[in-house]
């Protein structure tokens, strides 16, 4: 956080269960290599977990679970900053004066909204409505540059933009105007069970999800069993789905290209691709959950490390907030 040179890039994950493998491959991964080009700032999004009902003491074992599972893949506290949204106040601020330059049209535009309506429809609270205001809070609140993003939170950086814009034509340039991108390494994984569906934590088919922490048999179990076509050739085609996903996987993870991966399976069916890709998997987690296990049974340290990375934060924030503030007009 030292190097004022570089630009700033802010992202953020829930923790709204285990992480997977769709996660880590299309995100983590990138936070880790971005730690030498940017300055980084992360945060694990606990705010954003709750417009869906959590069970207080899982939600509080999950929030340290995924703490100590980043850290894990390899996020060094002395290059990024990494910490816990809900203890830096500043968010949840933010989040309520955006709501009030944020249109209700553009909300409901959403599709985020559209999505999550549907599959909580016992539960439509507002702040599943208002949910891209604290984002944009989030973002804005550290003047960040980049926004690493999937292809699917690019709407996201839309409406932070078109926020920002607003604002800043009312009051000045007050805050920096971000710029999604998709990081170059990033993959979109899918479900192993269905992969025109992206792979998810919440899948009801426990084979469909690779979790970061699942043990190596598990994780073989998972890849033996999935879902491919009756085609029996290694390679990218349409209509191809399940070989396309584990393709993608086995790529991002070896950094072959498609080429060399179909040139390497010539002849082989599908049952060794599955056994190839399975065991790439493994041994890239493998080093993960070994470090996971070192940190979640020092919760001290952890504890250490995300204290001090919330005050910092807490500061950075603050200089924001404020400005904003007393561009509104409120009296500090």
């Amino acid at each position: 956080m030292e190097n004022e040179k570089k630009q700033i890039a802010f992202s953020a994950i829930q923790p709204s269960g285990t992480i997977t493998l769709g996660n880590y491959l299309g995100a983590l991964r990138n936070w880790v290599t971005m730690q030498d080009e940017y300055n980084c700032i992360y945060a694990l999004a606990d705010l954003h977990t709750i417009t869906v009902r959590q069970e207080p003491a899982q939600m509080r074992k999950n929030i340290l679970d995924a703490y100590a599972s980043i850290l894990a893949c390899g996020i060094d506290t002395e290059k990024s900053l990494f910490f816990i949204q809900s203890h830096v106040h500043t968010h949840a601020e933010m989040a309520w004066v955006l709501d009030c330059y944020t249109q209700f049209g553009e909300l409901s535009r959403m599709t985020q909204f559209k999505d999550k309506s549907a599959k909580h429809a016992d539960n439509i609270n507002a702040g599943l409505f208002t949910y891209p205001s604290l984002m944009a809070g989030d973002i804005l609140l550290y003047q960040a540059d980049k926004v690493p993003v999937g292809a699917d939170q690019q709407q996201h950086i839309e409406i932070t933009r078109d926020i920002a814009t607003r604002f800043n034509g009312l009051y000045g340039n007050v805050f920096k105007i971000p710029e999604g991108f998709i990081p170059k390494n990033g993959a979109r994984v899918m479900s192993l069970q269905d992969p025109t569906k992206k792979m998810s934590k919440s899948d009801e088919n426990v084979n469909g999800c690779v979790h970061l922490l699942d043990s190596p048999e598990a994780i073989m179990r998972k890849f033996k069993r999935a879902i491919t076509d009756s085609e029996a050739h290694v390679h990218y085609g349409e209509g191809k789905d399940g070989i396309n996903n584990l393709m993608g996987i086995y790529s991002t993870i070896t950094g072959l290209s498609f080429e060399q991966i179909e040139h390497d399976f010539e002849g082989k069916g599908y049952g060794d691709f599955k056994t190839a890709v399975g065991e790439a998997v493994v041994e890239e987690l493998r080093p993960i959950r070994e470090r996971y296990e070192s940190y979640i049974k020092d919760k001290a340290y952890l504890e250490e490390c995300y204290r001090k990375a919330d005050e910092i934060a807490l500061k950075i924030s603050s200089r924001t907030m404020n400005k904003v503030m007393k561009k509104i007009g409120f009296i500090l």
